[in-house]
């Protein structure tokens, strides 16, 4: 049985398996065969969601399985259950599961009573399936990112860049983080990536020659509590025109949404990277039908 709970577990041939079958299923889509057909998948989220929802529900019905959303408020687990015995119990009744949570523990511990596939939808912790539909969108437009210089710019101690950090080891790309001390890897976690990987105070440097730019919201779920502190420690890392000319000329500007324009990109900025960025949401669609076949193969 095959989950998607961390990059950090997931090989490399699987991870190139994945990114090949995404355009697969973006080029071909409504024409593929449906793997999910009978199956009842439930997506279980104690976090928002705009584009993991929809398309992890649009893919679960175009792969021919039936979705189920259970809100993590609506069920025992808001009343304190254990995530254990909620894994018993829908375990005996779904066939997958979708996870959008706060811990990791808490995914990893689904899928180890469950029974059932399990993808980690994000946690505070990694989030995987963005960060392979990333690696899709770059490689649609500017082929292999092997050898590439990938640059994020923001909080990098969250975590989309952690799960950049584990991917930068297994496709062999240079990732720099642009970040104020605070808000920089672990040592722990720098040292379980491994890889090329480059942590900097200096966005400059950090923008300097890369192929990608990469930024993500500065202020967190769970972390509304320190908004005007984060707020004060990273507007200086923002990426707007002075850091996209330091850039490659081909460089994508990505960001992984929603966008808050002012304070991790500009208004203009976002605006001329636009067309890469909303591609980058479509294709989690894609990509999360790719997930979700590789699972149940």
């Amino acid at each position: 049985m095959r989950h998607l709970l961390s990059l950090e577990q997931l090989a490399r041939a699987d991870m190139e398996h994945i990114l090949a079958r995404s355009t697969v299923f973006k080029r071909d889509r409504g024409h593929h065969a449906q793997p999910l057909v009978g199956q009842t998948w439930a997506l279980i989220f104690s976090k928002s969601s705009t584009r993991t929802r929809v398309s992890f529900e649009v893919g679960l019905r175009e792969l021919g399985g039936r979705v189920m959303f259970l809100n993590a408020g609506d069920i025992q687990l808001g009343r304190g259950e254990l995530i254990k015995d909620t894994a018993r119990v829908l375990g005996r009744m779904i066939h997958g599961a979708v996870i959008r949570t706060f811990a990791q523990r808490d995914v990893e511990e689904f899928a180890q009573f469950s029974g059932v596939p399990t993808v980690n939808a994000l946690t505070d912790a990694e989030h995987p399936c963005q960060i392979l539909t990333d690696i899709f969108t770059y490689q649609e437009r500017r082929g292999p990112i092997q050898g590439k210089v990938v640059t994020f710019i923001g909080d990098a101690a969250c975590n989309v860049p952690a799960s950049w950090m584990f991917a930068a080891a297994k496709l062999d790309f240079t990732l720099r983080l642009a970040a104020p001390k605070v808000f920089q890897p672990s040592a722990d976690l720098l040292r379980r990536a491994g890889g090329n990987i480059i942590c900097t105070e200096d966005v400059a440097v950090a923008a300097t020659g890369a192929d990608l730019l990469y930024t993500d919201v500065w202020v967190s779920m769970g972390k509304e509590a320190e908004a005007a502190e984060r707020l004060q420690a990273l507007k200086g890392y923002q990426i707007n025109g002075r850091v996209v000319k330091l850039a490659r000329p081909d460089a994508l500007v990505m960001h992984c949404l929603p966008a808050y324009r002012g304070k991790e990109i500009d208004e203009e900025t976002f605006e001329a990277n636009a067309p890469t960025i909303f591609d980058q949401a479509e294709n989690r669609l894609h990509t999360q039908k790719a997930i979700l076949e590789w699972m149940v193969a």
